[in-house]
């Protein structure tokens, strides 16, 4: 059972959390829309679509930025709980620190639970809307072009194209080399690979066909043909992994790990993503909770400093681990929990201190 002590800390504790939310995020889409309105306005984009994109630009970036709302609101009501001494009150009172937290820990596991649920189900689409305007009405045709796509679409045939444009459906250079076991059977060339109305049109075409005396060299300026495979599928693009649910994006890795994809990170970063942010709701009430609720000399303002410094410690210390993860080879577990190790260390020895 709550008692009122519990009653009393989570409903400020959830209430600061919501109002925080209500403030800034209409702030946050005022500032986007300015920033975009000259390119919505020059492609008289619809209203709808515009309504539509922005409700899935704040779910998308929420979804990113509700710890660090929760970080300054739980230091907000708790710096002035001590200004107003009530937690000197309260631990007058013979309620231990670990009992003073308790409220703040269960209000962290419902915003937790609410966020991964918030993470699997609402992000996803959110995340395919977003970006699907975002191409189609704010970046040129070049932003979304790939290079040098090597893919291996099953047990017996890979393809590689130097350029796909994911707008016309497009690739260049295109081959296929159809093995059976480790022996090269056939080989096809292609200056141009283009995807229409179900099939798929190839310009210079070029067949190699290898056998036991010799081979056959097939010839054509155009030709239509079917394949295996979809057109999309010569490279999956960058956002693709946010788009997906948990269980799609398990699945998907998987695939591209078959296919020889070697930007598996950018997907391994993301799935780690999914459960690292939820889990640092509970570092950071547990930060925020030893770092304001010690009345000090400089007021509220000084809590407030502290937090503020430390919010973009993380921020700065989960875009620098992330992009290296994506980048290179490093470790993408290590890189995308690397903050809440750290700041969950941090955590451990400024509640050690704030018990004394």
């Amino acid at each position: 059972m709550l008692s009122i002590l519990d009653k009393y800390i989570l409903k400020r504790y959830l209430g600061s959390f919501a109002l925080l939310l209500v403030l800034f995020l209409p702030i946050m889409v005022t500032v986007h829309i300015a920033e975009k309105v000259g390119k919505i306005i020059s492609k008289d984009v619809p209203a709808g679509e515009v309504l539509w994109y922005l409700l899935d630009f704040t779910v998308y970036f929420s979804n990113f930025l509700f710890p660090l709302f929760l970080f300054i609101s739980t230091m907000f009501f708790t710096s002035k709980l001590a200004m107003n001494t009530e937690v000197i009150a309260f631990l007058s009172s013979g309620v231990s620190f670990n009992r003073f937290l308790r409220p703040y820990i269960i209000g962290a596991t419902l915003v937790c639970a609410f966020a991964l649920i918030f993470s699997s189900v609402f992000v996803p689409k959110a995340s395919s809307g977003f970006n699907e305007f975002q191409g189609k009405y704010f970046r040129s045709g070049n932003d979304m072009n790939t290079t040098n796509v090597f893919r291996q679409i099953n047990d017996n045939e890979n393809i590689y194209v130097s350029n796909y444009q994911p707008s016309s459906q497009t690739g260049f250079d295109f081959t296929l080399e159809h093995f059976d076991g480790i022996e090269l059977k056939y080989k096809i060339y292609a200056n141009r690979i283009q995807f229409r109305d179900s099939i798929y049109v190839l310009s210079g075409f070029k067949k190699r066909t290898l056998l036991e005396d010799g081979e056959i060299i097939e010839r054509s300026q155009k030709k239509d043909t079917i394949f295996n495979f979809d057109i999309d599928e010569l490279t999956p693009t960058d956002y693709i992994a946010e788009t997906l649910q948990f269980s799609e994006l398990n699945e998907f890795i998987e695939l591209e790990e078959k296919r020889g994809n070697s930007s598996l990170n950018i997907y391994y970063v993301e799935k780690y993503k999914r459960t690292s942010i939820p889990v640092s709701a509970f570092i950071f009430t547990l930060i925020a909770v030893a770092v304001s609720s010690v009345k000090k000399r400089g007021g509220m303002g000084m809590n407030l400093a502290i937090g503020i410094v430390l919010a973009m410690t993380y921020v700065f210390l989960d875009k620098v681990f992330g992009t290296i993860a994506e980048k290179s080879t490093f470790n993408p577990w290590i890189a995308v929990w690397f903050p809440n190790i750290f700041f969950a260390i941090v955590a451990f020895f400024l509640i050690r201190n704030a018990r004394r």
